[in-house]
């Protein structure tokens, strides 16, 4: 079986949000056309408590997206962004969201962040979507959303160490682009062995 996994596809990641990904909501209508070809639509919420460990206005001797050490390992700090309960945490509203059977929350944890779908950011804490999809019978992980460069990148990694076919839809994600890391997170991807598609390839 296969499964879209939708990542962080909020209004705080798309143009006039608070961490806006260049042209994030282009990959709204792209998802909304793969939804019916799936077995199962995941999605995942970034949902952060206020003055989150992880944003820079917690830190007021540092400045956004400095990288810091924390206890977990390096963080960058981010804008406020997707605080549980704001506007700007909810879903891009154009996106189809009927189909969806599971939502997985994460980043809720106010010391730790949590780029991974499956993983927080000490790379142990699970958010329990492994032992669902596994349950469900789920073999193939179509990977879509924001940001390329992080939530998603970390997802894909973490779903190949899981043992989880995983599938980038390329025309579908959008990625931040810190200091050149929106080309390291392809490659790092592909080094790890993700399979690369598009929405015309799947749909064809």
């Amino acid at each position: 079986m296969k499964a879209l996994l939708i990542v962080d596809v909020q209004n705080d990641f798309c143009p006039g949000g608070a961490l806006a990904v260049p042209d994030g909501d282009k990959v709204v209508p792209v998802i909304n056309r793969l939804i019916d070809h799936f077995d199962a639509i995941i999605q995942t919420q970034d949902w952060h408590p206020k003055n989150h460990s992880s944003f820079a206005s917690s830190h007021p001797e540092k400045n956004l997206y400095d990288v810091v050490e924390m206890k977990y390992g390096t963080q960058v700090l981010w804008p406020d962004h997707c605080v549980q309960g704001t506007k700007g945490a909810d879903f891009h509203p154009d996106l189809k969201t009927d189909k969806t059977q599971v939502i997985i929350r994460k980043g809720f944890r106010r010391e730790i962040d949590s780029y991974s779908t499956f993983f927080e950011n000490d790379h142990k804490t699970t958010t329990g979507l492994a032992g669902y999809l596994k349950e469900r019978g789920i073999t193939d992980l179509y990977a879509v959303g924001l940001a390329t460069d992080f939530c998603v990148k970390w997802s894909v990694i973490d779903g190949i160490d899981e043992g989880f076919n995983m599938h980038i839809v390329e025309d579908a994600v959008a990625g931040i682009d810190l200091d050149g890391s929106l080309e390291q997170a392809w490659k790092e991807m592909k080094e790890k062995g993700v399979i690369v598609t598009t929405s015309d390839q799947l749909l064809s």
